[in-house]
Order: C-alpha cells, then sequence, then structure tokens
C-alpha cells in the first residue's frame, strides 16, 4: 500500500491528512509533507489526520515525535488525529501521546 498525503489550510491551521502505512520506507515523504506545512507559517495548529493509517513503525512515530517539536518550538500546536486502534495503542506503549497532543475526533 502506497502512502497518500494531502494537505489543506483553514486561516492559521494546517491539516495533513495521511492513508497507507507509515514506515520506514516512506516516512520521508511524511517528513517532508510536515515540513513543509510547518516552512508555511503554523501558527495555529497543525493537525495530522492518521485515521487511514493501519500501521506505523517506530520511524514514522519519530517523524511525528520530531514535527510535534518543531510545530511547539514555532509557537504552534501539533496534533494528531484519529489514530486506529491498534496504531493508538502502539503510541500508548511508546508513552508518546503527550508529546503528540492525541485527538479522538
Amino acid at each position: 500500500m502506497s502512502l497518500e498525503i494531502t494537505t489543506t489550510a483553514a486561516g492559521e491551521d494546517r491539516l495533513v491528512r495521511v492513508a497507507g502505512e507509515v514506515d520506514v520506507s516512506c516516512a520521508d515523504e511524511l517528513r517532508s509533507a510536515i515540513d513543509a506545512q510547518i516552512a508555511e507559517g503554523v501558527t495555529g495548529e497543525l493537525v495530522v489526520d492518521i485515521a487511514d493509517v493501519p500501521y506505523i513503525d517506530s520511524t514514522g512515530i519519530g517523524v511525528l515525535v520530531g514535527a510535534a517539536h518543531r510545530v511547539s518550538e514555532a509557537g504552534a500546536t501539533f496534533v494528531v488525529a484519529r489514530p486506529q486502534r491498534n496504531v493508538a495503542r502502539v503510541l500508548g506503549l511508546l508513552g508518546v501521546q503527550s508529546d503528540l497532543n492525541i485527538r479522538e475526533a
């Protein structure tokens, strides 16, 4: 399954929708998409919607955590939205929920 990423902007907020498995083979693509949104000047929220991500490995999680820190340094808020149950479980096991501001809806 290939990775599909779409981005939209609404005022100060940015939305990155991700569909597909996020692993070492495509993590750079996700990082680039998020970094492009940060470069545009996020001042509100940058939301990464992963409702259509059935699997994410440690490389993908590292991309999200790194992005969360960069967005925070820019004075904005980073949110990971709607993780599937199995992905949410992995994020919980790794203890990164507070870094990622996970939002169920």
